[in-house]
């Protein structure tokens, strides 16, 4: 594998290539997909020329994509949605929330969709209000929608070829830009200084520590672009601090399936969630009331969470750092959380 080859974009756009090539049921949708362009981000790169018949591109219209992907998935095709900017999800609402995952609720599971939506969430790139939001806290929760975060110690093709052709119901797939240029950790036991252990089989939660998870003080968990942010803060905690902690990494953000992550929650009795959208009825108010409930007289102090202090996203990459939760942010976050015990 040639070095510039090496990153999770190329990884995700290697899994589509097998997974087009050994099902004809699968077909790309998608605006700008064809070559030499191949996606906003290249994710599709090629497949156009490998698959002339299977990969459409489309007018700018994110619920004519989403639709058509509906009608095709109710006629036995595995079709693949790539919305270019996650923000413009807003614009499918309709088709995801009253259609795609509706069919297989209203005839009792007897109609399948399997529609895959994939897109890029988050900001630190400079693009502004409406190409750098983190929106998925408004689909978590949609009955019938399976939505996962992909992870760079997440095994990717085998994450791809459940939600493709392992399952008949409609997933949205969260892919952060920050990563695309990151390479994948899918098969490390260590990462630098923390031994990583996952939970899970296709659809994996990582969790990290540096004290082999032992005499841990505190669980931070979160997902996609704020996975880096959480796991220099344990370094730096502990380092400064001395105060050790487990950073877990959700690659299933809904529906919530708790054992993992209360068992690791369990262990320190003190839990911070991190997430880079905006935090009023966000990711972390549902894990944070689910793990209450599954926790209660375990925990030691109530759970804080640090998330997106604008309301809008600023262009300028300065101030988005600024309003964007940090490595400090958490840090001090962690700070309250042991004061409070």
């Amino acid at each position: 594998m040639k070095p510039q080859e090496r990153l999770l974009v190329h990884h995700i756009n290697r899994a589509l290539t097998r997974i087009m090539g050994e099902d004809e049921r699968v077909l790309m949708i998608g605006e700008d997909l064809l070559d030499p362009y191949g996606g906003a981000f290249k994710v599709t790169k090629g497949l156009s020329t490998q698959f002339p018949q299977r990969v459409h591109t489309t007018p700018i219209s994110e619920a004519a994509i989403v639709g058509v992907a509906t009608g095709a998935a109710l006629r036995g095709m595995r079709p693949v949605c790539e919305i270019m900017f996650g923000d413009f999800l807003g614009l499918a609402f309709d088709q995801i929330l009253n259609h795609a995952t509706k069919y297989p609720l209203m005839y009792a599971q007897e109609v399948g969709c399997p529609i895959t939506i994939r897109t890029p969430m988050g900001g630190r790139r400079g693009y502004g209000p409406t190409h750098s939001q983190s929106l998925e806290k408004f689909f978590v929760g949609i009955p019938g929608l399976e939505v996962t975060a992909l992870h760079r110690f997440q095994p990717v093709e085998a994450f791809y070829r459940r939600a493709i052709l392992q399952r008949d119901q409609p997933s949205l797939i969260i892919e952060n830009k920050i990563m695309y240029g990151q390479e994948p950790l899918d098969t490390v036991a260590r990462y630098g200084d923390f031994q990583v252990r996952r939970h899970g089989q296709d659809v994996v939660d990582a969790e990290l520590s540096l004290t082999d998870f032992a005499h841990e003080e505190v669980t931070l968990i979160t997902y996609g672009g704020m996975t880096d942010h959480c796991l220099e803060a344990a370094r730096r905690l502990l380092l400064d601090e001395e105060i050790a902690s487990n950073v877990l990494v959700l690659g299933r953000l809904s529906p919530v399936q708790l054992e993992a992550t209360a068992a690791a929650c369990a262990r320190t009795g003190r839990v911070l969630i991190a997430e880079e959208g905006t935090g009023a009825w966000g990711i972390g108010s549902e894990w944070a009331a689910q793990l209450t409930d599954a926790l209660w007289g375990k925990l030691k102090a109530p759970i804080q969470r640090v998330a997106c202090t604008a309301p809008v996203l600023p262009n300028s990459r300065a101030l988005e750092e600024q309003v964007l939760p940090s490595t400090d942010t958490i840090i001090q976050a962690v700070q309250t959380l042991m004061s409070r015990t």
